[in-house]
């Protein structure tokens, strides 16, 4: 939208719309299953509505089940794992994973109505999916299991929570083609940034160098590191990244997690970790150290990530350069997980590409670098 000033010049006006009620069609990552296989009832607020996980006393499986009981409304959260069920604290009526009563002590029968909601889940790398469809369909995608996972030659899982609020799911997302960012925000310089879509699967390419720090000129690592990355969402929520950094003649090879799931219309979970491939030259303990220090880097960056999404306007017209990136490529994308199933459009799903000219950004930065630098030395004279 434009409006015309006093100059008759157009000026761009800010279309920031309304967060959608509807939660996005997918699978959403809770967490890790060791949270959860600790014999204890856990609360999840997901989806706009509260959610009980548990685990079974009798096969071991993750269960995730409406936290509210359908007798009297007891907290199922508040209550304890008996055999196959959670009991609830109120009156003890007992509900196994499929959502159906499975006891009521006190009384003669069940009655035949007695079910509650039980989510689909995928257990996997680790992790525990619960199926989102508000139109109740079953899984239509799946996760990819990764290769590595779980072995000797890998780390096992650092994990990060944080709840952000004030801002839609959307805004992470939108970061999968935002280039431009990584230098202003995340000390990065990009040299190579690529999208491609086609599915409902978003990957991002990029390769990267460390950036200067604009006043001292000096770099934050290695100077001559390189970092290659292969992030793919897999459904509107789940991103599992592949990178490669090599510095100081060492190469390391990590796999990043970047996941989330929706609180609210204006809130949701951030969740993110990383395995790291141990090198054979360091002790387990030292990998542990290794993976940590990299989750340290990673945490920095969300960080400044939130506090960007806490203090932005939601903008639905975004006015762009090329050297942006697809934003409005990706929305449509994105917007397949939002429509009922049948209204998934060609023009959502087919594949696209899309590879940004890094060129001039780099000399910019350069530039900046180069010329914040002198400065600094002119000062010092």
């Amino acid at each position: 939208m434009t409006v015309t000033d006093t100059d008759t010049e157009e000026v761009r006006i800010i279309e920031s719309g309304k967060n959608p009620e509807r939660f996005a069609r997918g699978w959403h990552c809770l967490g890790l299953l060791k949270t959860f296989q600790d014999g204890k009832p856990h609360q999840i607020e997901a989806f706009g509505t509260s959610l009980v996980v548990f685990q079974s006393e009798t096969d071991g499986s993750i269960n995730v089940l409406d936290a509210y009981c359908r007798h009297m409304g007891g907290n199922l959260a508040h209550g304890s794992v008996k055999g196959d069920s959670i009991a609830c604290p109120f009156h003890d009526w007992r509900w196994n994973g499929k959502g159906r009563c499975s006891g009521i002590p006190y009384a003669r029968r069940v009655p035949p109505v007695a079910k509650t909601r039980a989510w689909t889940t995928l257990e996997r790398n680790g992790q525990l999916f619960v199926w989102h469809d508000p139109q109740g369909n079953p899984p239509n995608v799946d996760i990819p299991e990764i290769e590595g996972y779980g072995t000797d030659e890998w780390t096992d899982w650092t994990w990060n929570v944080q709840l952000v609020t004030g801002s839609h799911c959307r805004e992470i997302v939108d970061n999968n083609v935002d280039m431009a960012h990584f230098f202003y925000v995340h000390y990065a310089f990009p040299r190579f940034f690529k999208n491609v879509f086609e599915g409902h699967v978003a990957t991002q390419f990029m390769n990267s160098t460390p950036r200067q720090d604009i006043v001292t000129g000096t770099s934050y690592d290695d100077p001559n590191s390189t970092l290659s990355s292969e992030a793919s969402y897999f459904g509107p929520s789940y991103m599992i990244d592949k990178l490669v950094n090599v510095a100081n003649g060492v190469t390391v090879e990590t796999i990043l997690i970047n996941s989330h799931y929706p609180v609210s219309p204006d809130s949701f979970v951030l969740q993110y970790g990383a395995i790291v491939k141990k090198l054979p030259d360091l002790s387990d303990e030292e990998n542990a150290q290794m993976a940590d220090k990299f989750v340290d880097g990673v945490t920095l960056g969300f960080e400044q990530d939130v506090e960007i999404w806490k203090n932005k306007a939601r903008i639905d017209n975004p006015l762009l350069t090329e050297e942006d990136g697809p934003v409005y490529q990706q929305r449509r994308w994105y917007e397949q997980f939002y429509v009922d199933i049948e209204d998934v459009t060609d023009d959502m799903t087919k594949r696209f590409e899309f590879e940004v000219d890094t060129t001039r950004a780099v000399q910019s930065w350069e530039a900046e670098v180069a010329e914040n630098l002198k400065l600094k030395q002119a000062q010092q004279v």
